[in-house]
């Protein structure tokens, strides 16, 4: 069953590479891919979310639960599973970035992609800013099969740990923000 799953992984990456791959398609996906190395895109939009007042609850929950959610992915279950990339397994693949020295399996930047999207999702009341993060991390998780550096299956469960991560760490935090925020309010003279 493993095997088939693997192969499978493999024909969807050579698929990818033959018919989807296209000049101004790699030139918009490679930047992205790149934007998402060392989390930089997530960072910086984290700390501008944090900046504006209106933003700031979904600014401060996104750093953190991005840091957290990267930590476990990256430092744990990299290392646990210590997964071959692609480019070295698949006959046929060309990759269009440098070669990542990490383990493939889960993908990092899938991970905080949608750790990043779906924080935001849950604690923002912006819609066009909902929706632009959904779609920054759907195009983020999809640029790492284009660029052919991770399997679907790395992509499918970076996203899930992103996600997953993303709701629990929500669920714990949340109360404790809402309950710092009005001692913060109550404090403040009128």
């Amino acid at each position: 069953m493993l095997a088939f799953f693997q192969q499978l992984d493999g024909n969807i990456l050579l698929w990818i590479q033959e018919y989807l791959r296209s000049p101004a398609l790699t030139s918009v996906l490679v930047t992205l891919s790149r934007l998402g190395d060392g989390g930089i895109l997530w960072i910086v939009i984290g700390i501008v979310l944090a900046l504006r007042r209106k933003t700031r609850k979904t600014g401060l929950l996104t750093l953190l639960i991005m840091l957290l959610c990267w930590l476990f992915n990256d430092l744990v279950l990299k290392m646990l599973v210590e997964r071959p990339r692609p480019f070295t397994q698949v006959e046929g693949l060309d990759i269009l970035i440098s070669a990542p020295g990490s383990h493939s399996f889960p993908s990092g930047h899938s991970n905080v992609a949608m750790a990043v999207a779906h924080t935001v999702w849950l604690t923002s009341d912006i819609q066009w800013l909902r929706v632009l993060m959904a779609v920054l991390g759907v195009l983020m998780a999809f640029s790492r099969l284009y660029v052919g550096v991770h399997y679907p299956t790395d992509v499918l469960a970076g996203c899930l740990v992103g996600f997953v991560g993303s709701a629990l760490l929500w669920r714990l935090l949340n109360p404790q923000y809402d309950r710092i925020q009005a001692r913060l309010r109550a404090k403040r003279p009128n």
